[in-house]
């Protein structure tokens, strides 16, 4: 594209000495410094490419200058012109409408989506603003709602979740576990042996899933390849239970893997856990509210043996209170994770061997959330 040809700017004398005063200046800003200084530059028979290089600018700014000078006089050139009018003002009213609708679901206002997205916000706010009386929103775009949500600390866009309280006896029963923890931990620090009790964290892990690699795995090789390669392809073959409990005193586990977590596999661990400990014992079991824990199945083998379990509820939705969680949360951090077997029953064997290889240097949890405001007298 051709270039645009300017005429010469021609100085009067008297315009020569005010552009000359101006860019020695000292106190005038430098927009206006540097304009006159160009202006001279031009008139003097310097080319743009030459100014503008000079001054380590860009070509645009030294050519609206030069237009400036050539329609509007050198002197009016060193001034910015006047704004063709007010910039845009949006009230505090239509603001106010935009943060509504933002906080509203789309599923009210008649769209499918269940939250919004800055385009679909901005998009109903254009199609919707004149007849709401807010005609100045019109042009809304996704960096002047950005502006208004933030300001508000409003994010429509995103999700975060909280858990509802919906146990009335919540505080109570928070406190019967922990009751139970302030017990066990001073048992602990004082090494009681003589108490014929234990206490155990029970739950269950379901869903735990049995992987098998379609294509041989390839392990790392010194020099050559840094890390284990998979094929992205692999096959699943189902899932397994983990039943666990984990005994407060000694931290030994206690492992049941089932194909389910019924009543029936529930009894079954409760067997189990009848043989660990000594019949004259009385086996207290902290535990969540799953039906299974209080099925007839369940009740019906524990009056066959009265007196031998007590039962301590986690409120609802308080499963987070069971110490047996954060031995979960270390098996699939730990031998869980990225597992690769080749059929279920090499899975069940492999849970089986963690959990020996843990049990051979046990770890006693210690529950601290509030423990200090429990007093056992």
């Amino acid at each position: 594209m051709a270039q645009k040809i300017r005429r010469p700017i021609k100085l009067t004398n008297e315009d020569r000495i005010a552009l000359e005063t101006i860019s020695n200046s000292r106190t005038e800003s430098a927009s206006k410094v540097q304009r006159a200084k160009i202006l001279i530059d031009y008139s003097s028979g310097m080319s743009i490419a030459g100014i503008t290089k000079k001054y380590n600018t860009n070509r645009p700014l030294i050519e609206r200058s030069i237009d400036k000078a050539l329609e509007y006089g050198p002197k009016q050139a060193l001034n910015d012109l006047p704004r063709i009018g007010r910039p845009l003002q949006i009230t505090d009213d239509a603001k106010s409408w935009v943060l509504s609708i933002a906080c509203k679901k789309p599923t009210d206002l008649g769209l499918a989506a269940e939250t919004w997205t800055y385009s679909a916000l901005a998009s109903y706010i254009k199609n919707n603003c004149e007849k709401n009386g807010y005609p100045k929103l019109r042009n809304t775009g996704k960096s002047f709602l950005n502006k208004i949500l933030s300001k508000s600390n409003i994010k429509p866009h995103k999700v975060s979740y909280y858990l509802e309280k919906r146990d009335p006896d919540f505080e109570v029963k928070m406190a019967s576990v922990l009751h139970i923890y302030k017990e066990v931990a001073l048992i602990n620090d004082k090494n009681i042996c003589a108490l014929k009790h234990t206490t155990v964290s029970y739950d269950e892990k379901p869903g735990i899933q049995a992987i098998k690699n379609i294509a041989a795995q390839l392990q790392p090789v010194p020099q050559k390849y840094s890390t284990i390669s998979r094929d992205y392809e692999y096959k699943r073959l189902g899932t397994l239970s983990l039943l666990a409990s984990i005994d407060l005193h000694t931290g030994i586990i206690t492992p049941l893997v089932c194909e389910r977590h019924r009543s029936r596999e529930f009894v079954m661990f409760l067997k189990k856990l009848d043989t660990q400990y000594p019949k004259d014992w009385k086996i207290r079991v902290i535990l969540d509210n799953h039906s299974a824990h209080i099925s007839k199945e369940t009740r019906a083998y524990l009056k066959t043996h009265p007196e031998r379990f007590e039962f301590i509820f986690t409120p609802k939705h308080g499963s987070w209170l069971n110490m047996i969680e954060m031995f979960f949360s270390k098996i699939a951090r730990g031998f869980l994770r990225q597992i690769r077997v080749e059929t279920k029953d090499e899975l069940k064997n492999r849970i089986y061997l963690g959990i020996e290889e843990i049990n051979q240097e046990p770890v006693i949890f210690r529950w601290k959330y509030k423990l200090d405001e429990i007093s056992l007298n």
